[in-house]
């Protein structure tokens, strides 16, 4: 693209002139119909409905301060699901503001880099193999240009574009290779995309499996609460005959049955997972990847960039016609050498690999004679092994220059070489790369009358090789090591050389680096057969786009939970085909971050452990505030229906008011203290999360039942000595209520932790714990001592004495779990 220098773009003034007449370039979602979906997600919430039914009812019979109670647990319940939304509205536009592209422009004959909302009409924008189109515009200039449009058309092939054609080029469409001037026509939503709506950032994602298993719970204790409501009401009916008062119980009861903690428990923990993530420099493209997170059992880590500081500089030269290698820091350079790689480069180059060769050319003293030549031709990297060309010509003297680059293999095998001399270059090629180092081959093209279709019919006079220079980074060795310790195994797949390809996994301690396997290996053998192999096989070189995603195929189908790591276009398809798609923020592509799950933005892989720890810990975490959930709410629904269904003299002991404090307000404000715990000892030293065998095993899950069955029999039973005591409604209630109260503070320190001791995990360092703990004392001494609180929930002034009765009752009911725990200690000491 010689030419390219002739542009120099709009002015500072034309670019303001530009914006105020064709707008911002902003695909603006048209936002008419936002607030109905909330409302309409919003009034199909059971627990919504349940509300508006019983406020309906309280009003009807005049029970106005009951029904100004439901109208408040009504906004609050409206509250959360609109602020959710708002939540997921903010961080999905957030992502999508990181994940654009960030073009290059000429403007006042400068080349500079922006975001892409600033390009406007009348841009000249210069795109390059890997980049996203940031606008629609018309070719000026062009090298062998090809452009994925498969977002507009669905069709997956790449679609070649020139300037000569007068082509254009479209919004958020993908440069599959070579490189283009382009004269923007078109910004925002008067683009093609934005014309018909495509809008990428809205791609929708499938659940977790964790996800799944709550939706189905809830789903179940949903048809409970329905039977539960009608048996009730029946029940009610018959003892009392009358309606109304069967109806609210039939209602009290359903909220009861309805566990909605569980599922504000979980997107509260993922999204302040996510948050978390952030601060460690991992951005989650959607919250659900962080339970993922805990589940990995397989990481495949590109070599470029992930495992290596992707800094590439020559270490040496290899000379054929002196037939020795040369180290950069000596002066005598073969300049031929040097000068065709640079003639093979992009004139403005984005590979690590091409910067380094046109910044070792720059700084010697050879001659530039690049400003007398112009390119004519270009064949686009290609070819298995692959390869480039471009062709050159002096208008002057009509010299031509044809210049190739690529894998050793593949310039030696089109070079007019003797066996012996085919021999001994390959075997040089291959003691470089056993070394690690990555090797380049370059070959001269003999001038043919016409340019052939492919550049695999040149012949070639092969000009030496490029050993480049790409060190692990130093943290590396440090960071599979705890991924060994964690129990995920590390497999690493690179396009490298097979032999490079060991030799950097055994610096950095990769399990079985000595087998390794080929990607054209990869692609001959069965699903079956591949299926075996890479259960083995940790080292996977000459890795191509379609042989990575087979791989990855291959484990998932081995029921291995897949990470994997990239930053090249190549690597998109696999990136998305894993379950933890994990991009690099900085020297990533832009199409691997739109495919990925997760993106690193420092590029520093050790903060994938972290991550992992904390996917752990999230998971771990949420499973106490589950099994507290579930705890918690077996004595609401005991409280509320026995007393129905044994036909107590008492029998409506909780109203709509009790269950709606302890389920929207008490419930997830006491789990919550569990998303804030600290990770258990070890939790890097076990292996992943199967999320398949359920968010609670059978063993956790009666547990869970046996704690409420507990606590529901140490609230009934008193309520049941007072009334039959002579004591009134309202001080069995009252009874009740306050056993019920501590009782759910007490079971709060137990489930922390279900291996430690209540004593110490209170010195686990969670100040949120201790804010929320005694903020529900101060809320028992209120409605205990403010009338107008104990009004509302129909509570009268007790004794020191019995509210100290109660206390004790609430330790009885809790506290016997610390046995258990230390049995369980003990049995597992012994077994250690």
């Amino acid at each position: 693209m010689s030419n390219q220098k002739t542009f120099s773009g709009l002015t500072s003034e034309q670019v303001s002139s530009s914006r105020k007449s064709n707008g911002a370039n902003v695909l603006k979602m048209k936002d008419d119909n936002v607030l109905l979906m909330v409302m309409k997600h919003v009034v199909l919430e059971p627990m919504f409905i349940l509300l508006v039914i019983v406020a309906a009812i309280y009003f009807i019979v005049g029970q106005y301060q009951e029904g100004f109670i439901m109208i408040v647990a009504l906004i609050i319940v409206s509250g959360i699901s609109v602020f959710q939304n708002i939540r997921s509205r903010t961080a999905i536009k957030a992502l999508s503001k990181f994940h654009s592209s960030n073009p290059v422009v000429i403007r006042d004959n400068v080349r500079q880099r922006i975001l892409s909302e600033e390009v406007v009409t009348g841009d000249i924008m210069v795109v390059e193999e890997g980049e996203i189109i940031a606008a629609d515009g018309l070719i000026r200039s062009s090298n062998d240009l090809s452009v994925d449009e498969s977002i507009l058309t669905g069709e997956s092939f790449p679609v070649s574009k020139s300037a000569l054609k007068a082509d254009t080029v479209f919004r958020n469409t993908l440069v599959n290779s070579g490189s283009a001037i382009i004269e923007v026509t078109a910004v925002g939503r008067h683009t093609r995309v934005g014309g018909i709506g495509v809008l990428m950032k809205n791609v929708p994602t499938e659940p977790t499996s964790l996800e799944l298993q709550i939706k189905s719970f809830l789903k179940y204790m949903v048809a409970l609460g329905i039977l539960a409501f009608v048996l009730v009401v029946i029940f009610s009916y018959r003892q009392s005959s009358d309606i109304v008062k069967a109806a609210l119980q039939g209602l009290t009861m359903a909220m009861s049955v309805l566990p909605e903690e569980i599922a504000v428990a979980f997107s509260t923990f993922m999204a302040l997972g996510a948050f978390r993530l952030i601060k460690k420099n991992i951005i989650v493209r959607h919250p659900q990847y962080v339970e993922s997170l805990g589940a990995a059992t397989v990481i495949c880590l590109d070599k470029t960039g992930t495992i290596t500081e992707n800094s590439m500089r020559i270490a040496y030269l290899y000379d054929p016609f002196q037939q020795k290698s040369i180290s950069v820091e000596t002066d005598e350079l073969p300049a031929k050498l040097l000068e065709y790689a640079v003639w093979a480069s992009e004139v403005h180059p984005f590979d690590a690999m091409e910067k380094a060769i046109h910044k070792l050319y720059t700084k010697s003293t050879l001659t530039d004679r690049r400003s007398h030549y112009h390119q004519i031709h270009e064949y686009p990297l290609g070819g298995t092994p692959p390869m480039m060309t471009h062709i050159f010509k002096n208008d002057e003297n009509e010299e031509v220059i044809i210049a190739a680059k690529g894998a050793p293999e593949a310039i030696l095998r089109q070079s007019r070489l003797s066996d012996t001399e085919y021999k001994r270059y390959s075997e040089q090629a291959l003691e470089f790369a056993k070394q690690g180092y990555r090797v380049l081959a370059v070959g001269k093209g003999f001038t043919r009358s016409q340019w052939p279709a492919s550049q695999q019919e040149f012949e070639f006079q092969f000009m030496g090789l490029l050993i480049f220079e790409d060190p692990p980074k130093k943290n590396i060795t440090e960071v599979i090591k705890a991924f060994n310790d964690a129990g995920i195994t590390v497999k690493l797949i690179t396009g490298d050389y097979a032999e490079t390809a060991v030799a950097i996994a055994g610096r950095v301690n990769i399990h079985n680096s000595s087998n390794v396997i080929t990607g054209s290996e990869v692609m001959r053998l069965q699903e079956t057969e591949l299926m075996r192999t890479v259960k083995d096989i940790n080292i996977f070189a000459r890795m191509y786009p379609e042989a990575k995603l087979k791989v990855i195929n291959a484990l998932k189908k081995n029921e291995e939970v897949v990470a994997m790591t990239g930053d090249g276009v190549n690597d998109a398809p696999a990136l998305r085909a894993a379950h933890i798609g994990i991009a690099m923020g900085n020297k990533g592509s832009a199409v691997a971050k739109k495919a990925s799950s997760l993106v690193i933005t420092d590029d520093n892989l050790a903060h994938m452990v972290d991550a992992i720890a904390l996917g752990r810990r999230i998971y771990d975490n949420l499973k106490n505030a589950i099994r507290y959930i579930i705890s918690i709410h077996i004595p609401i629904i005991m409280i509320v229906s026995l007393p129905v269904l044994l036909n107590w003299k008492f029998s409506e002991i909780f109203t709509p008011v009790h269950v709606i404090f302890l389920e929207l307000i008490m419930g997830p404000t006491c789990s919550i203290i569990f998303e804030n715990e600290p990770a258990e000892s070890g939790i890097m030293q076990r292996k992943p999360l199967n999320t398949k065998a359920g968010f609670l095993l059978p063993s956790q899950l009666s547990l869970s039942v046996i704690q409420g069955l507990v606590i529901g029999i140490v609230c009934l039973v008193p309520g049941y000595y007072y009334m039959h005591s002579g004591a009134s409604e309202t001080t069995v209630l009252t009874i009740v209520f306050l056993i019920l109260l501590f009782s759910n503070i007490i079971l709060t320190l137990e489930n922390r932790s279900m291996e430690q001791s209540v004593i110490k995990t209170l010195s686990y360092p969670n100040k949120l714990m201790r804010g929320i703990v005694l903020a529900n004392f101060i809320f028992i001494i209120i409605i205990m001592t403010v009338p107008a609180i104990r009004e509302i929930f129909k509570l009268e002034k007790i004794s020191i004495a019995a509210i100290s009765g109660c206390f004790v009752a609430a330790l009885a009911g809790t506290l016997w779990i610390e046995a258990l725990k230390y049995y369980s200690r003990g049995v597992n000491h012994n077994r250690s």
